[in-house]
């Protein structure tokens, strides 16, 4: 039931001595405070490790081929193969839970030679042959036109799609790119799409200065027939690739006559394992802010604590009236109780709005100056808010519980004979 009394007398006993409140309330803030920032620094360096595997699907894994290690069936170790296109139908139709397989093919780089020309202007571009799953696994934005479709795969169309990098190299400012021809190693390409890369903590100058072909466009055009460069593959969502690629790994050795003990024949990078490790060590983190917020909150609940003794010792008398008045131990405990959660709770919630008002500084600024590397978007979920919250109430109550459990312990006639 609500009291405005006893709502009185805890305005002031805090107002009873200024300094003293302001002191003890400022263990509390800053402990919460601590504990807030901490949390969204942890975000905000776990945002940005993250941030380059946003673009691709993460729960996937590229495979490529490497020279042999062992000899087997006849064939000597040292042995170098190439995957070929039969072999990712036979990944679709014998290994469970896949749900894209991407070959690719690559050729030239943005730091090598100059490989595409159009009129008087070259420059040097990644150049990959690729089917149109591949969008769904590193998604991008597709600014003009389309991406690559099944039907350029089966014509072998001539055609491309190209990063703003290129665009830029290749084409005076407001030129038109749709419907216009470059040359690549000789070949000309229509130019049927514009991309850029979603994330922008990627590698934006070398994926921006990318060039999409058909994969069969790319085989037919620059000598590669059905070889296979690498593999991007995507496991269904609640199956970790990590747990079927041992089994693809198998079914590639089967098919290539590679000793099944060979385990350097086949080279790949587990994007889901990575991504598994990092995200990992950022709960770790997260529960170390936990942790050290949790002991600089504690250090302000025993100041609370030990000022709360020492509010119940100057009020003995006045515990000692109320008792003999007919105060129940229960009144006079809920009274210490309340005086110590509100000014936990109080002095809590300016430091979370401390907290809140230093995290939009930092985004702000962040936003102004432009991407920082491993570091991006500090921030706190409404669920981080409500955990202070109840932090601070379970707080406040156990800062107050010893006080005033001695406050109900006083017998009337002992509390009224102390001067």
């Amino acid at each position: 039931m609500f009291s405005r009394d006893r709502w009185d007398e805890i305005l002031e006993a805090l107002n009873a001595n200024k300094v003293r409140t302001f002191l003890t309330a400022f263990g509390v803030f800053w402990g919460i405070a601590i504990l807030v920032l901490l949390l969204a620094l942890t975000n905000g360096l776990k945002n940005g490790a993250t941030a380059g595997f946003s673009d691709f699907a993460t729960n996937s894994m590229f495979m490529w081929t490497q020279g042999t290690s062992k000899p087997y069936k006849g064939l000597p170790k040292g042995r170098f193969f190439n995957y070929k296109i039969g072999d990712v139908a036979a990944i679709k139709e014998q290994i469970p839970n896949i749900k894209y397989v991407s070959p690719r093919n690559q050729l030239g780089g943005f730091r090598g030679n100059n490989n595409v020309i159009r009129g008087t202007k070259t420059g040097a571009f990644e150049i990959y042959g690729d089917y149109p799953e591949y969008i769904k696994q590193q998604p991008m934005d597709i600014i003009q036109g389309r991406f690559i479709s099944y039907s350029d795969i089966e014509s072998k169309r001539k055609i491309c799609v190209i990063g703003t990098g290129v665009v830029k190299g290749l084409y005076d400012k407001n030129e038109e790119t749709l419907g216009s021809y470059i040359k690549i190693n000789g070949v000309n390409f229509l130019v049927v799409g514009t991309f850029k890369m979603s994330n922008s903590q990627g590698n934006n100058e070398e994926e921006a200065s990318t060039i999409y072909i058909p994969f069969t466009t790319f085989g037919q055009a620059f000598n590669r027939g059905e070889s296979v460069g690498w593999m991007a593959i995507t496991a269904e969502d609640d199956v970790p690739v990590t747990s079927i690629k041992e089994q693809v790994f198998e079914l590639m050795k089967f098919r290539h006559k590679v000793h099944p003990e060979d385990d350097r024949a086949i080279g790949h990078f587990d994007l889901s394992e990575r991504f598994a490790r990092i995200t990992g060590l950022f709960t770790i983190f997260t529960l170390v802010g936990y942790f050290v917020g949790a002991l600089v909150l504690m250090s302000g609940i025993i100041g609370i604590n030990n000022i709360m003794l020492i509010v119940v010792k100057e009020r003995t008398k006045e515990i000692g009236v109320r008792r003999a008045l007919g105060a129940t131990p229960w009144m006079v405990k809920g009274q210490i109780l309340q005086e110590s959660l509100v000014l936990t709770i109080l002095s809590g919630m300016v430091g979370v709005s401390f907290a809140a008002l230093v995290i939009w500084v930092m985004n702000t600024i962040l936003d102004s100056v432009g991407p920082v590397e491993n570091f991006a978007n500090p921030s706190v979920s409404m669920q981080v808010v409500f955990t202070a919250l109840i932090i601070l109430v379970v707080s406040g109550l156990l800062a107050g519980l010893i006080p005033a459990n001695r406050a109900t312990k006083m017998k009337p006639v002992d509390a009224l004979r102390i001067e």
